[in-house]
């Protein structure tokens, strides 16, 4: 997760400044008054209105088609039946959708597919028998009704009082006379009555619609929530199988990731370590065939092959160390981030508040993540100082890394903070940078304490 700066701020360049002007103009009216001419006021409200002929439909399509799938059961048809008016009921669930999509600005993802194993009528209707996305879809269709019915009179009447009252002195300008006396008749029989007829009475009328005129917005504003927690409860995909994608999307990082490792680990022993051990093997044979006829040159390339040696060993260690830290499995992370920042280019201090130590993959995904992020440091921010905070949160490891450099670090495609998020989010964990151009940059890291 990344916090992106500079967006939503004009620039004062040329007449777009100005249309910026006008828009802050327009919205320096208060909320309350500018809700009624809103677009997502009457958007929302055509939804509401639209809701109660598609719910008539649904229902009566669900109900009927249901009733009579269940009642022939007894026989063969009963099961293309029912199949058939669940299939419907997820076409209209498409349809609600995409009207959830235009008129509330509610993205509801398709439900998951249908598994059907075999070719043929009979394995797509045992598919999607067996759905519980598609008993979701009927279920919608039957609640729907009863919901949209309340939904269309509560808004209809309160958006038609509002407006009326609202405008009443307009059109009793218009329509002087009502009912054989002046004015709206509010009550009347044989011994008394009311009319609105006076400049007091009219004024009232359209302050109190004013006031209805006002609420409305936010009275259907609260109906469509209801709408929306139906559309994404019964028409979306289920947590379950949300869950199993996004175990699925995190299984696919994790296999990368080491693929990825281990490519790196080959490389770093092919090109160092290897090459090292390969050229003091020459050396040693050399050496050894000079060493009865130039001793002195032989010593001299011995004590070469001995520096070749103590590097060869320096790369391997440093090769173990960035596969696991011994001193992370030994003592932790205190120490295990201590050695990692007494070899940053920039002073780091680094404060461990731990309770106790977390799982053992999660103590070492903690640990490369600061690694990894302490380089970028050394690398990139030409910062002065750096600091390291490590603590726990209930039952979340909590990282969180800062420096004084330059900043405009960002998670972008192909940078390195991308992958490290990736690596993250591959164990429920979230990467959140906060890095203005100029610094200074804070990156937090949040972990689950257990993996």
């Amino acid at each position: 997760m990344a916090t992106e700066y500079g967006q939503g701020y004009g620039h004062r360049s040329g007449p777009g400044f100005h249309g910026a002007g006008a828009g802050e103009r327009r919205h320096r009216l208060p909320a309350p008054l500018r809700a009624p001419i809103e677009a997502r006021s009457w958007r929302e409200f055509g939804y509401v209105m639209l809701s109660l002929p598609l719910g008539i439909i649904m229902f009566t399509f669900a109900v009927t088609m249901f009733s009579l799938g269940a009642g022939l059961l007894i026989t063969f048809l009963g099961i293309p039946v029912l199949a058939g008016a669940l299939a419907g009921c997820r076409g209209f669930g498409a349809l609600e959708r995409a009207r959830a999509r235009g008129l509330l600005g509610l993205d509801v993802a398709a439900p998951e597919p249908l598994r059907v194993r075999k070719q043929g009528a009979p394995a797509w209707m045992g598919a999607i028998l067996k759905s519980g996305s598609s008993w979701r879809h009927l279920l919608y269709a039957v609640m729907q009704l009863p919901w949209s019915a309340f939904s269309f009179a509560v808004a209809l009447s309160f958006w038609a009082y509002g407006w009326a009252m609202l405008t009443y002195p307009l059109w009793f300008w218009l329509f002087p006379v009502y009912g054989g006396q002046g004015g709206l008749q509010l009550y009347g029989d044989d011994t008394h009555s009311i009319y609105l007829d006076n400049p007091f009475e009219i004024t009232v009328t359209a302050l109190l619609g004013l006031l209805i005129t006002m609420a409305t917005p936010w009275i259907v504003r609260a109906l469509t929530t209801v709408d929306r927690l139906m559309v994404l409860g019964l028409l979306g995909p289920s947590r379950l199988a949300t869950r199993v994608v996004e175990l699925e999307s995190d299984r696919g990082v994790v296999v990368d990731t080491a693929a990825a490792d281990l490519r790196r680990i080959e490389r770093d022993l092919h090109d160092g370590a290897q090459a090292r051990l390969v050229n003091l093997a020459m050396g040693l044979g050399l050496a050894k065939e000079k060493l009865t006829e130039d001793p002195q040159a032989a010593a001299r390339m011995v004590d070469e092959a001995h520096g070749e040696v103590k590097t060869a060993l320096q790369e391997l260690r440093d090769l173990a160390r960035g596969i696991h830290p011994a001193v992370l499995t030994d003592r932790g992370l205190d120490a295990a981030l201590s050695s990692v920042a007494s070899r940053c280019t920039v002073p780091v201090q680094v404060e461990v508040d731990l309770p106790a130590r977390p799982a053992p993959a999660i103590e070492g995904i903690a640990y490369f993540t600061v690694s990894e992020l302490l380089q970028n440091i050394s690398k990139h921010s030409r910062a002065t100082r750096a600091m390291v905070d490590v603590w726990r949160v209930e039952n979340r490891l909590m990282l969180q890394v800062t420096d004084d450099g330059v900043g405009g670090a960002d998670v972008s495609g192909g940078s390195g903070l991308a992958g490290l998020a990736e690596r993250l989010d591959a164990v429920d964990g979230v990467l959140v940078v906060d890095s203005p151009v100029g610094g200074p940059t804070r990156i937090t890291a949040e972990l689950p304490w257990r993996g």
